[in-house]
């Protein structure tokens, strides 16, 4: 790896259509809301000046969409990767958050742990989320060494990347906030790893 760090921008996509917001959509595919789509035409400027050597992206249609305005206005265009998909959320799929404790008995506060415990029933196996995102992360970290890289993706993707960059459990990550729209910078050094910048919002008039 080289000596200068390799910058990640770990970008989550835009809002989501009003019937999905506060929902476990995971696999679903679904579209962005109107104030989501404000929001990657907002995005457009500040990324045109992070120029980044290359992008990478889930190829859910969130990301698409979030992306959309950026390749229309000369941005570069991504790799989609399969590995960076959402979650699958097994029978939480589609639910409400205020629904997760009546219909199943668990708390939906809980969605980290209890992924990684593997007691959502036919969730994904939180060892394939997990190695599914670190083979992804390893072949750009292989492919881009010292170079600016644009991750878009998703809040639970973002959250499993930090979890296996920074050697933590994935319910060590429920105390950060991934919202919509947000950038999260980590420099990935060799083997140091540090969180630059958490859930910066480029979009906001005054992030």
């Amino acid at each position: 790896m080289s000596a200068t760090p390799t910058r990640l921008y770990l970008i989550r996509h835009a809002e989501v259509a009003v019937p999905y917001q506060r929902v476990f959509a995971g696999r679903l595919d679904i579209e962005l809301s109107e104030h989501g789509h404000q929001q990657a035409r907002a995005l457009v400027p500040w990324l045109t000046s992070l120029a980044p050597r290359a992008v990478y992206a889930s190829p859910m249609l969130r990301v698409r969409q979030t992306l959309e305005p950026w390749l229309r206005n000369g941005g570069p265009t991504p790799v989609l990767c399969p590995e960076l998909r959402e979650v699958d959320f097994g029978e939480w799929t589609g639910v409400g958050w205020d629904e997760v404790q009546a219909r199943f008995g668990q708390s939906p506060w809980d969605w980290l742990a209890l992924l990684e415990q593997n007691a959502i029933r036919a969730a994904e196996p939180c060892e394939a989320f997990r190695s599914r995102v670190a083979a992804c992360l390893e072949r750009i970290l292989q492919e881009q060494p010292g170079r600016t890289v644009a991750v878009v993706c998703h809040g639970g993707v973002i959250r499993m990347a930090l979890a296996w960059l920074c050697q933590w459990s994935l319910a060590a990550t429920a105390s950060l906030a991934i919202d919509y729209a947000s950038v999260t910078r980590v420099a990935v050094h060799n083997p140091r790893v540090e969180i630059e910048l958490l859930n910066y919002q480029p979009w906001q008039p005054n992030p």
